[in-house]
């Protein structure tokens, strides 16, 4: 975690005088100010999920809007303690994942009601300064199972996901649906690691749905893409696209974008207009927070039949002709 610096008031009203022996009115200095952001996560900053926080984040500290301080690896038992010390150190605004820690998240945040926080959660908004988001990708799910049912030759697909929580079961839902749409006969096997990031496991389950016929593997976690390609088989992506690490194996992936949701809360945190709101539907395509990734060196593998029927189902995605099923609950294996 690096340094803080904590501005007295002594030092503040020095630089308003500053301020106006050069000329600027006070209120400009103010506007010239980065906004403090703080972000805690529980996984290491390359984990798909986090990784997208982390990026949109990083693209505001170098635009010069914020200044941006961050903790990877932080414990559930430590999560509160960190929260504390981010929201003591004048973060105006502190971003991160409530999943196992919801009680002492929303009571870090009711100690602080002068700072605005936005975290994963599964919960609802909390007045007066707590805002929630998940990556609600289900459309690019969805259309990445058809890409997938598409593809797969046993008609048996495996998926392998970290906890059977709603963020991760209504994703699997939408890739089930996608893949049933365009071949009725395709049987899912489903398991889930209980973790967040461990790769081996993951890989581990994986092969054994390889042993049962699977072909085409769901990658929610990290280490699915990895036993498909050991094994010669294929992969969809989820969150993040990894095609250029697995060019034969990964044929597209569901991305999530978080920049919509975090220029959102950066400006309202800037205008002073931070309420508790979900920010869940800023992640859908039509704010531009999701998107099925570019098939890339799978463009001429996968059927053109499959491609023309993705594309128009994308089309009445973004034209809300068609509305992806949301379904929380926790997806069973298909599999005889």
């Amino acid at each position: 975690m690096t340094s803080r610096r904590i501005f007295t008031g002594h030092l503040f009203s020095t630089s308003l005088a500053l301020s106006a022996m050069i000329g600027l009115a006070p209120g400009a200095a103010l506007a010239q100010a980065k906004t403090k952001v703080a972000a805690i996560y529980t996984v290491p900053y390359e984990q798909q999920w986090v990784s997208r926080i982390h990026k949109a984040l990083k693209a505001a500290e170098a635009r010069g809007e914020i200044e941006y301080k961050s903790s990877e690896n932080v414990s559930n038992a430590d999560y509160e303690r960190v929260m504390r010390e981010y929201a003591t150190g004048g973060n105006q605004l502190i971003v991160g994942e409530a999943f196992a820690v919801e009680a002492a998240a929303r009571k870090v945040a009711k100690d602080f009601p002068k700072t605005s926080f936005l975290l994963g959660s599964s919960g609802k908004p909390q007045a007066p300064n707590f805002s929630v988001f998940d990556n609600y990708i289900q459309e690019p799910a969805y259309l990445s199972g058809m890409v997938a049912g598409g593809m797969t030759k046993t008609n048996k697909i495996g998926m392998v996901g970290g906890f059977p929580i709603p963020e991760v079961n209504r994703l699997m839902h939408a890739f089930m649906a996608g893949a049933k749409e365009v071949n009725p006969k395709v049987e899912f096997t489903v398991s889930f690691i209980n973790s967040w990031f461990d790769p081996p496991k993951a890989k581990e389950a994986t092969f054994a749905m390889i042993d049962k016929g699977a072909d085409v593997l769901y990658a929610e976690r990290f280490g699915v893409s990895d036993a498909a390609k050991e094994k010669g088989k294929l992969a969809i992506g989820n969150v993040i696209n990894t095609q250029d690490k697995y060019p034969d194996t990964v044929v597209a992936s569901a991305l999530w974008h978080m920049e919509p949701s975090i220029d959102r809360a950066l400006k309202l945190v800037k205008d002073g207009k931070f309420t508790p709101e979900d920010y869940g539907p800023y992640s859908m395509m039509k704010h531009k927070g999701s998107e099925l990734a570019p098939l890339g060196t799978f463009e001429k593998k996968v059927p053109a039949d499959i491609v023309a029927k993705v594309k128009a189902k994308e089309a009445d995605i973004l034209a809300g002709k068609f509305i992806v099923k949301v379904d929380d609950s926790q997806p069973k294996s298909t599999a005889k």
